[in-house]
């Protein structure tokens, strides 16, 4: 069996270029990576590198100008369907005039599930959430944090095999980042996801990660793919003063700082 088909995602030799009249901006270089089933992969690299669009390759929202990304074997050209996208600005993504229950359903009814289906469905996703108790609620009547929790919910309720993340939890505060953070290593763990969570926070990225891939600057390549071994269970008050999760937090600060530098 060939590295692609065991991977879950694969990108091969990803290219993107920006082309109008007055200019042409290569945002992409020559990126290739592959994230096998079940990995955590975090994504980081300087502002400007690219990673929303990655990020919009992979969940095909946007075309490769070369390349190509493969998910559980098929090339993507389109949003796949064995695939979930968690965006940051959560508050555009939940519909105000609708339940937080019917917020999660949504997906689900276009899936053309049966109501008794999708029930048992939103009810198990808002359990796994700790939102069992506001189904009934307007996203509006929630704080941030359990807006994008709804978020959350939604995502994991089409039950996908790969999960997306782009920059989830930075318009939370620290405290409430915290505990989304927690949760996500326990959905990843109970569901069996292949995770995959852009972001800037560099602390973020090992406490989360198995992995770390550190992005250049744009025209975006892989500068660095750092294994992410802590011990099990992670938890905000022993993993993030383990000496080891320094060592790594170095590491990683410095490939982005080595990126802004040749830039």
């Amino acid at each position: 069996m060939t590295a692609q088909a065991m991977a879950a995602v694969s990108v091969e030799h990803l290219n993107k270029v920006y082309q109008s009249k007055e200019r042409r901006v290569e945002a992409i270089g020559d990126l290739s990576f592959d994230v096998r089933p079940g990995d955590f992969t975090c994504i980081v690299g300087p502002s400007g590198a690219g990673k929303t669009t990655l990020l919009k390759c992979l969940a095909g929202l946007l075309a490769p100008t070369r390349g190509a990304v493969t998910v559980n074997g098929r090339e993507v050209t389109a949003p796949p369907q064995d695939m979930a996208v968690v965006f940051q600005e959560y508050g555009r993504s939940l519909f105000p005039w609708k339940t937080v229950r019917e917020n999660v359903e949504l997906p689900l009814r276009e899936r053309g599930i049966a109501a008794a289906e999708r029930a048992r469905m939103v009810a198990s996703a808002l359990d796994a959430v700790a939102l069992g108790h506001v189904g009934d609620s307007y996203p509006w009547q929630l704080s941030g944090g359990m807006q994008q929790r709804v978020a959350i919910a939604r995502a994991v309720a089409y039950q996908p095999k790969v999960m997306v993340l782009d920059e989830p939890f930075a318009a939370v505060d620290a405290q409430t980042r915290a505990d989304l953070e927690d949760l996500m290593l326990h959905l990843w763990s109970k569901l069996g996801l292949t995770m995959i969570f852009v972001t800037h926070d560099i602390d973020e990225a090992v406490y989360l990660g198995q992995r770390v891939l550190v992005l250049s600057s744009s025209p975006t390549r892989v500068l660095d793919d750092v294994r992410v071994d802590l011990p099990s269970p992670r938890t905000q008050a022993h993993t993030r003063v383990h000496p080891d999760f320094a060592e790594l937090r170095t590491r990683v600060y410095s490939g982005i700082q080595a990126a802004k530098a040749a830039k």
